[in-house]
């Protein structure tokens, strides 16, 4: 009953903010002369936008089929696509991506993988898909200063705070991961300033459930030091992924017979956009992103920065919504009929 509650608000949240992301982006737009550059560009390049965006999702699945195999565990690459469409459907559609990972160690058990296992790994990914989004933005922001004050001067603030948030993050993470011990401290004396000052009720079932989800860390930490090379593998192939994901919007720019701008810069303000509303409480960063886009990519799109906007943002975010949801309904159509032919077989192997 809860689940489908939440899932009920989720349902809500999402499209309330897509009505007012429309609203604000279109409201006073002459959409028929948006609509007629959309038509007047060069449609074949947005054919390699919609593989990059399909190279994003394989790329997870990559990293969890590469991982599953340092546990021992072998499954075909086609599962883990499965396993990486799942996450990132739900990851579009759950403010602040909450509901991507609990739904892929779902999944992940109907192919018997021990929670534990499925765990370490998605913490992995979650941990080097922020620190690569990091280490971009601090390198825009230690080298690239010109590009910075070129166009970002409006949304610095945004931008700021956004890395800001990010680093937090993973300094967090990182020090749960890898000081478990201290960050059980922290968290257990956050825990009681917020009982002390009535905010929170003070239950041990509380501690308790804190004391136990600590445990994935520790075993994160285990997995991390005895694994050192994986992590580097890792990191580069979620590099490759993230860099993939901003190129989309280079062939918008060739799309619509743009020219004058570097790729790298295209590339890096696409990048801008990610670090700023990354951790902001907004399914695919719905409605900031689209004003973001606007503000700073006007001197590269001009007399096209509407529908740019609206192509971009269709491939990069609304695609990548299509696409992983038909194969999240591939996932639950499989897993269903293995299901049934359990029950009409009775219990059977799965073999991979």
């Amino acid at each position: 009953m809860q689940t489908k509650k939440k899932a009920l608000f989720n349902t809500i949240f999402l499209l309330i903010v897509f009505g007012l992301t429309v609203y604000g982006v279109f409201h006073g737009e002459d959409l028929g002369a948006m609509m007629q550059a959309i038509r007047n560009c060069r449609m074949e390049w947005l054919i390699p936008g919609v593989c990059l965006v399909i190279f994003f999702i394989w790329g997870e699945s990559i990293i969890i089929w590469y991982m599953m195999r340092s546990f021992g565990i072998h499954l075909k690459k086609r599962i883990c696509f499965l396993f990486s469409s799942v996450g990132f459907f739900f990851s579009c559609i759950t403010p602040s991506a909450s509901g991507g990972q609990p739904m892929q160690i779902y999944f992940m058990k109907k192919e018997k993988i021990p929670i534990p296992v499925s765990t370490v790994i998605l913490m992995v990914v979650t941990i080097t898909y922020k620190l690569v989004l990091v280490i971009i933005g601090l390198g825009i922001l230690i080298f690239g200063r010109g590009f910075l004050h070129r166009y970002l001067q409006e949304i610095l603030p945004v931008y700021y705070l956004g890395l800001g948030l990010n680093v937090f993050c993973v300094g967090f993470m990182t020090i749960l991961v890898f000081h478990p011990v201290l960050a059980e401290r922290i968290l257990l004396r956050g825990l009681e300033i917020l009982e002390h000052m009535h905010l929170m009720k003070r239950k041990e079932e509380r501690r308790q459930k804190l004391k136990a989800s600590m445990e994935k860390y520790r075993e994160t930490a285990v997995y991390l030091k005895q694994h050192k090379s994986v992590l580097i593998h890792v990191m580069l192939i979620t590099f490759a992924q993230r860099m993939a994901l901003f190129a989309v919007t280079w062939f918008v720019y060739l799309a619509f017979r743009r020219h004058g701008t570097f790729p790298t810069d295209i590339i890096f303000l696409q990048a801008v956009i990610s670090v700023s509303v990354d951790m902001l409480p907004l399914p695919g960063g719905m409605g900031i992103s689209e004003t973001l886009f606007i503000k700073i990519f006007a001197p590269v799109f001009q007399n096209v920065l509407l529908p740019a906007m609206v192509l971009s943002r269709g491939l990069g975010y609304y695609s990548q919504l299509l696409i992983s949801a038909l194969f999240t309904a591939a996932a639950q159509i499989h897993y269903s009929g293995i299901v049934r032919k359990r029950n009409k077989n009775g219990p059977i192997r799965n073999t991979h």
